[in-house]
């Protein structure tokens, strides 16, 4: 589907290939983009090749040459055999999962995934036959003694939701792949960009494009992509299952892809300043950001990423509830809200200790994930701080 022009053979560098990947104007009689394909017939010329399924496309179910522009780039932006696009980030999940895993198997998965993902897991799969174990998402190569004759599937999330753990993926891959077993990652923190997915050893990668990709919180999409030996298993499964998403959010994917990377460097900057700003204030006890060097897991961070995103968690030093209320509700900048990743700022307190088996949450104050959009970052030092004006009013009396 690209039309990259020059014959010198050289692989095109990121923000090149998200500007050009999934276009092709000399088949859309010159216009820029792929244009919005809407529909479910398709015909074919002849008798014979309505029976024999021949051409591009069949029907829409197997895809238009919108979405098939957007898993032609999401493939080549991720350096992965194939790709497919589902209507929301859960749909990745739960596509991935039911590419890997049977009736019978046995699936670990990080403590600190997705609330949603766990919550399939635990019902769907449960009720399919298939059993999950969840793990300290820092266990490394240890996680060679949780596995049991029937694993076969291992579901991470780098940096893990909320709580920001970073994984030690390459070794838990090398452990994995000596049994056969499939990685499968969440990778929408970092995007392929800041984490190369396949390249660290994941089979097949998840990409909740109503983040990033999409950058302007008005779309739902979800990305799976899979390397050489996953990629017939991921298509088949994505064809069985339908999960078509509607023509409009994928042509604002491909839109959003075109300054993706622009955007996330933008976030990377701003969510480090704001990130040490907020460690320096009084009210925080501490903050949650791989970047920073007092993050447990820097060294690891810094070893496996390319670059950090906007997206960071802090614990407040003790204050009742009504205090973090009288902070958060008083905000004008930051809205309240889940997802992230968009054009403007969101605050989210949240508590997974109830949720949590495998570890302990326990951060010895409230906890709150912020998402560090595109406003001027003074602007948001400035809402925030009025913000811990009212948390210190309310906590004394």
């Amino acid at each position: 589907m690209s039309e990259i022009k020059g014959q010198s053979g050289r692989k095109k560098r990121s923000r090149t290939r998200l500007a050009h990947a999934g276009r092709a104007p000399s088949q859309q009689f010159g216009f820029v983009n792929t244009p919005i394909y809407r529909g479910s017939t398709v015909l074919f010329p002849d008798t014979a090749s309505l029976l024999a399924n021949r051409g591009a496309y069949t029907y829409a179910t197997k895809g238009t040459p919108t979405t098939r522009a957007l898993e032609e780039a999401w493939a080549d932006v991720s350096n992965a055999a194939d790709a497919v696009a589902v209507p929301s980030g859960l749909a990745a999940i739960t596509l991935a999962l039911l590419t890997a895993v049977k009736a019978g198997d046995h699936l670990l998965a990080t403590d600190s995934c997705y609330l949603p993902a766990r919550m399939f897991c635990d019902t769907v799969l449960k009720r399919l036959g298939v059993e999950t174990t969840y793990y300290d998402p820092r266990v490394g190569p240890d996680v060679a003694r949780l596995m049991r004759p029937n694993t076969t599937a291992i579901l991470t999330e780098s940096p893990g939701s909320q709580t920001l753990e970073v994984q030690d993926v390459p070794a838990i891959a090398e452990i994995a792949h000596a049994r056969g077993v499939c990685v499968i990652l969440d990778n929408t923190w970092a995007t392929p960009l800041f984490f190369p997915p396949h390249e660290r050893g994941v089979d097949l990668a998840i990409e909740a494009g109503t983040k990033y990709l999409s950058g302007h919180s008005d779309l739902l999409l979800g990305l799976v992509s899979a390397n050489d030996k996953w990629a017939r298993r991921l298509r088949a499964t994505y064809d069985a299952f339908a999960m078509c998403p509607g023509p409009e959010d994928v042509f604002l994917a491909l839109r959003g892809m075109r300054t993706m990377e622009l955007r996330l460097r933008e976030a990377e900057r701003a969510g480090l300043e704001m990130a040490r700003w907020l460690a320096s204030r009084d009210e925080v006890a501490h903050v949650i950001h791989p970047a920073l060097e007092s993050h447990p897991d820097h060294a690891l961070w810094k070893r496996d990423f390319l670059g950090s995103t906007g997206l960071f968690s802090l614990v407040l030093k003790p204050v009742p509830p009504a205090a973090v209320a009288a902070m958060l509700d008083g905000l004008e900048l930051f809205g309240l809200g889940y997802s992230w990743g968009g054009f403007e700022s969101l605050a989210l307190p949240f508590d997974c200790a109830s949720y949590r088996t495998a570890t302990q949450w326990a951060p010895g104050g409230p906890a709150l994930r912020l998402s560090i959009g595109l406003e001027d970052t003074n602007d948001l030092k400035d809402d925030l701080d009025a913000g811990f004006a009212r948390l210190r009013l309310a906590a004394s009396r």
